[in-house]
């Protein structure tokens, strides 16, 4: 059995989806023959996943099997603080806790995958309704996920640029607050991710 392990946050999470998000989607097309973890929590930056990382991994990976680690993490960390002029997760810190991650899953498996972040509607989300301290913008989600992607292709890891996709598309239409992805947008980020992994050979 393949287990197949999602790190990330309230978006891998499922948020505003009514079937589970894009994982549950990807679960219920591999159940027969894979496992697959959704470890999304909500607000989750890179700091807490570091610091949980390890606990969750070693409860799930199977040291005979086959071992598949994704990372869907970074859209909390681009949020701006008003209150301390500054991001969540400073850009040189983010880049550092990225390197971190890919060591702690090296550890488990050769195949590491990083996903590239959403986009998201600044009318709604500068600043954030339900957080009004914080605030994201679109042009700090593309210099994060500009970083997502250098750290995969200096480690010669996948990435899934869901960022460039959303970029194409009338992707407003495809979030529900600003934010999180709906159910249309949590269907199109699964069929991204499942072509992407099938024509790398991972599944």
């Amino acid at each position: 059995m393949v287990n197949i392990l999602v790190f990330g946050d309230s978006i891998t999470y499922g948020a505003w989806d009514e079937e589970g998000g894009w994982v549950q989607r990807l679960r219920k097309y591999l159940e027969l023959y894979y496992e697959t973890y959704n470890l999304g929590v909500s607000g989750d930056t890179t700091d807490n996943l570091i610091n949980r990382f390890d606990f969750e991994a070693k409860a799930r990976i199977d040291a005979n099997g086959d071992n598949i680690i994704l990372f869907s993490i970074g859209t909390n960390d681009c949020l701006f603080l008003k209150g301390k002029k500054s991001y969540w997760v400073e850009e040189r810190d983010f880049k550092n806790n990225l390197k971190l991650l890919v060591k702690l899953a090296k550890q488990y498996s050769k195949k590491i995958v990083f996903l590239g972040l959403t986009l998201v509607d600044e009318s709604k989300v500068n600043p954030l309704p339900w957080d009004t301290d914080k605030s994201n913008n679109n042009k700090s989600i593309a210099l994060y996920n500009k970083i997502i992607k250098t750290i995969a292709v200096e480690n010669k890891l996948l990435f899934i640029d869901i960022y460039e996709y959303f970029n194409k598309i009338k992707y407003k239409e495809l979030l529900e607050d600003g934010d999180h992805p709906n159910t249309e947008g949590h269907k199109l980020i699964f069929e991204i991710v499942k072509e992407s992994l099938i024509k790398n050979k991972l599944i």
